[in-house]
């Protein structure tokens, strides 16, 4: 890891990011469009990793979508996104997305994902990041995982890279 002190988890993460839904937001299905809440976690994403960072990032990998839950029309969108883990240049970031009834209150978790940013320095290189530590058990767990998930990525990418030779 870089010399640069370690971060909280805290310092970059996005709570409850608010986003309401509105008839330009659904799909053909009247659900909300999908791609949408995809583009909006992945540049929701880019604001932790720049925060964390402190330098230009982009998008490396995407992992694990899940959509749980439809969200439909009326519902407010809450986004919340952190900082699992990070290695070297990389950085995972964990998101969860739940639709919330405005007029009930009633939320329902419909998407989570993982995204992976690389960060750039000035000649569009990897540069190294800080270390992040976790604040709560929630996070700790997290960050445990995220490990998991990178020797996940990392053997596929071999094993693609065997079986394509």
């Amino acid at each position: 890891m870089s010399g640069k002190s370690a971060k909280p988890v805290s310092a970059s993460a996005i709570e409850k990011h608010v986003y309401k839904v509105f008839p330009n937001d659904m799909n053909s299905h009247n659900t909300v469009f999908g791609g949408m809440i995809m583009a909006k976690c992945d540049r929701l994403a880019l604001v932790v990793a720049e925060r964390h960072s402190a330098h230009v990032c982009v998008t490396a990998a995407v992992d694990s979508i899940h959509f749980r839950a439809p969200a439909k029309g009326n519902d407010t969108l809450l986004f919340s996104l952190a900082l699992n883990r990070s290695w070297g240049s990389s950085m995972e970031i964990g998101a969860k997305v739940e639709a919330e009834n405005s007029y009930t209150g009633d939320t329902r978790h419909i998407l989570s994902a993982f995204f992976t940013f690389v960060a750039l320095d000035e000649n569009g290189r990897p540069v190294d990041v800080p270390a992040v530590t976790p604040e709560t058990d929630e996070q700790n767990r997290r960050y445990a995982n995220a490990e998991i998930r990178r020797a996940g990525r990392l053997k596929t990418r071999e094993e693609l890279s065997r079986a394509n030779r």
